[in-house]
């Protein structure tokens, strides 16, 4: 019998599980997929916003401005790279400005602090790469920027790590009342539980009515990107926005932690909540928007593209709430939701303890984890130690990334292992680089294979039935 059980391990169950497994508790992550973070937290801006475009009193206003708080303390107890890079939202007309100053207004509404609208000079002095017709613009300085799937692997792991178990592959389909809590039902596995935390994203609505609650409804916004490939000098620095409309923030253009740039997201609703393929008029239109402001952004270098889909509730704001007795929703968790995710998981676990009289708290808790990127940012002198005393860092593996065998090592046998080839690149980011795991791929099926004493024709780019190889050549018929 479980004390919890979390449904969903994307950044907000993952971030849940984490605060839960410092409390003395019995708690179970279920997914769906065959790793962590691949549902929404995958694919998305990888922005922790300020805290300014949320409407005041909304619990998107307030989880967002507490999580930005909370983010640079668990960045660092991860090992999870952040930066507080600052946001500026842009603006081209006299109907901009009265948009910007109510986003300026409502910022200080909600906490946000050294907020200021700079004029024409000011901007261009920040990001001299600006179109010139940029004539003021909202600055937020704590904006930052940090990415989404290392910070819910090294969650999920620091969680594992200090007792809180993963069941992948585990996709929910009932959930039936059960003497004093209940039973969560795969195919193949039941689980009992007293609690459950229902943080299933774009399912979250069709896990809530498996107990009776059709209170709201989500549907997916599907949104496509562009990544461009790595500059020694970043074009932009800040996270640069388009004044916000009601379909969202618009195509930003802005560097990620590891000196790439980003580009996206186009803005459609659909029904399907699993389709996420990407479309020529979709770069069509992040190319010719992102170039409406920084006119020189060098298309020509993308080496990736993706789609996300976010989870956009009925209600217009966050739906965190306890619908039945040891039942808690945590839906409709669409931008700001990364932002928020810290705070949200504080705000849960205060739920829970409320509900349970109190919780006590583990004398053994370690909230620390060795950064995945260690090796990568290591010394010299560092990097050699590590090498004479495990010789597989000595072997690059990834050259355009130079991404280690032992770095891939460390990635499966971590919690949570890397058990496909998409889950050693959202670890490692081998396969990340130019030629995108052309050369590197087939090696690291070899070691995936070999360490996870599985046939080679077993191994999955991202698992299900995702095979990278059918057989051998000369063995299979055309």
């Amino acid at each position: 019998m479980y004390d919890v059980v979390i449904i969903g391990a994307g950044v907000v169950g993952g971030l849940i599980a984490r605060a839960l497994s410092a409390c003395e508790l019995k708690v179970c992550i279920v997914e769906k997929e065959n790793d962590v973070a691949m549902g929404t937290t995958k694919a998305n801006s990888a922005i922790v916003h300020a805290g300014f475009d949320a409407p005041a009193g909304s619990l998107k206003a307030k989880l967002n401005v507490r999580g930005s708080e909370l983010m640079p303390q668990i960045a660092r107890e991860l090992g999870v790279k952040y930066q507080r890079n600052g946001s500026l939202v842009l603006g081209f007309c006299k109907e901009d400005r009265a948009a910007i100053e109510a986003l300026y207004e409502r910022g200080c509404q909600n906490g946000v602090k050294d907020l200021r609208i700079l004029n024409q000079e000011e901007v261009r002095a920040l990001e001299p790469a600006l179109s010139k017709e940029v004539l003021f613009a909202l600055h937020a300085p704590t904006g930052a920027i940090i990415c989404p799937y290392e910070l819910t692997i090294a969650a999920i792991g620091n969680a594992m790590d200090n007792g809180v178990a993963l069941l992948r592959n585990f996709e929910v389909t009932a959930i039936r009342e059960s003497g004093d809590g209940y039973e969560v039902c795969s195919q193949e596995q039941v689980l009992q539980t007293r609690n459950i935390i229902n943080a299933a994203g774009v399912y979250a609505d069709r896990i809530a009515a498996m107990i009776g609650d059709t209170s709201f409804q989500i549907h997916p916004r599907r949104g496509e990107y562009l990544l461009l490939d790595r500059k020694k000098e970043p074009l932009v620095h800040h996270t640069i926005f388009r004044t916000p409309t009601k379909m969202g923030k618009g195509i930003l253009v802005t560097p990620t932690v590891d000196g790439n740039l980003l580009a996206g997201p186009t803005s459609v609703d659909q029904g399907d909540k699993e389709t996420a393929a990407t479309t020529a008029d979709g770069f069509a239109q992040i190319q010719k928007q992102a170039r409406e402001y920084v006119p020189s952004i060098p298309f020509g270098e993308t080496i990736t593209s993706f789609c996300g889909l976010r989870a956009v509730g009925s209600t217009g704001d966050f739906m965190i709430n306890v619908p039945k007795h040891g039942f808690f929703n945590v839906a409709g968790i669409e931008s700001p939701g990364l932002s928020a995710s810290p705070a949200i998981a504080e705000y849960v676990v205060g739920l829970l303890e409320k509900q349970e009289g109190g919780l006590q708290r583990k004398q053994n808790y370690q909230p620390y984890r060795e950064p995945d990127h260690a090796f990568r940012e290591a010394s010299i002198e560092e990097k050699n130690a590590r090498i004479r005393k495990d010789p597989s860092y000595g072997k690059i593996v990834c050259r355009c990334e130079r991404i280690t065998e032992g770095e891939i090592l460390h990635a499966i046998h971590t919690n949570p292992g890397a058990q496909d080839l998409d889950g050693v690149k959202r670890r490692t980011r081998a396969q990340m680089g130019r030629c995108q795991g052309g050369f590197c791929g087939p090696q690291i099926v070899e070691l995936l294979a070999r360490e996870l004493q599985i046939p080679y024709e077993q191994v999955t780019k991202s698992g299900k039935a995702s095979y990278v190889n059918v057989g051998k050549t000369k063995e299979v018929e055309a």
